[in-house]
C-alpha cells in the first residue's frame, strides 16, 4: 500500500484537514532530554501533527513512560524502546506523530496496522495516545482524533480501533461521542514469544 506520509523529512501537519507538509522540524528537548513544558499562557489553541522518525525515539520515551504510568501498564525502557524503534523503521506497521504547541512536543499518538475480514478490509489500533495534564480538558484530544482520522482514511484503512481502561470513565465518554461503540465481546490477549516477557502493569498484564 506505499509508505503514507514516510519521506525525507518528517513533515509538520496542521489540525487542518488537506493533511499537507509544512515544514521538518526536530523535537523541542531541554538540555536533559526531556520535552520542556510551556507556560500556560504561551499555549497555542490549536495542535500541530510532525510524523515521528527514528531520531525522536528519546522524546517518545519520554512521553511513552508517563503514559504507561498514568494508565498503569509496565514499563521496560529498553524493551520499549526496540518495539518502538520497529515501528519506526517500517511504516506497513504503523505510524507516529509527535504533537505539537508550535515546535514543543507535549504528546504522541501511534496508529498500528492490520487487516480484518469482519472489518471488510485493513483496520487500525489507535495503539497509544497522550497529552500532557496541562494539555487535556482544551479540545486538543478531539482535534488530535480527527487529524488520526483523516491519516487512516488517507492510509485506506477502513475502520480504527482502541482501548480505554476501565476506570478512565472521562475518555470513554469523550470516545463514545466520537462514534466508537464498545463491544459485547472481550478482548483477550496472550504473549507468545518465546524470547522475553512483556513488563506486567497494575492490572495484571
Amino acid at each position: 500500500m506505499g509508505e503514507p506520509f514516510r519521506g525525507a523529512e518528517a513533515p509538520l501537519f496542521h489540525v487542518r484537514n488537506d493533511l499537507r507538509g509544512v515544514s521538518g522540524r526536530r523535537a523541542a528537548l531541554d538540555r536533559t532530554g526531556e520535552c520542556a513544558r510551556p507556560h500556560t499562557s504561551a499555549m497555542s489553541n490549536d495542535p500541530q501533527f510532525r510524523l515521528a522518525v527514528e531520531s525522536d525515539a528519546d522524546a517518545l520515551l519520554v512521553f511513552m513512560r508517563e503514559y504507561y504510568a498514568f494508565d498503569g501498564h509496565g514499563f521496560d525502557e529498553g524493551k520499549a524502546r526496540l518495539a518502538l524503534t520497529a515501528l519506526l523503521r517500517d511504516a506497513r506497521l504503523g505510524l507516529a506523530w509527535l504533537i505539537l504547541d508550535g515546535e514543543l512536543p507535549v504528546g504522541y499518538i501511534v496508529l498500528c496496522f492490520g487487516y480484518s475480514l469482519e472489518w471488510l478490509g485493513r483496520d487500525a489500533f489507535v495503539d497509544e495516545f497522550y497529552l500532557r495534564e496541562e494539555y487535556r480538558g482544551r479540545g486538543w484530544g478531539g482535534k488530535t482524533m480527527a487529524f488520526v482520522e483523516d491519516a487512516a482514511r488517507t492510509a485506506e484503512i477502513r475502520t480504527l480501533h482502541l482501548e480505554v481502561v476501565r476506570e478512565n470513565a472521562a475518555a470513554l465518554k469523550i470516545y463514545r461521542s466520537m462514534g466508537f461503540h464498545e463491544h459485547e465481546s472481550t478482548f483477550l490477549s496472550k504473549w507468545i514469544a518465546r524470547d522475553g516477557s512483556k513488563p506486567t502493569g497494575r492490572h495484571g498484564y
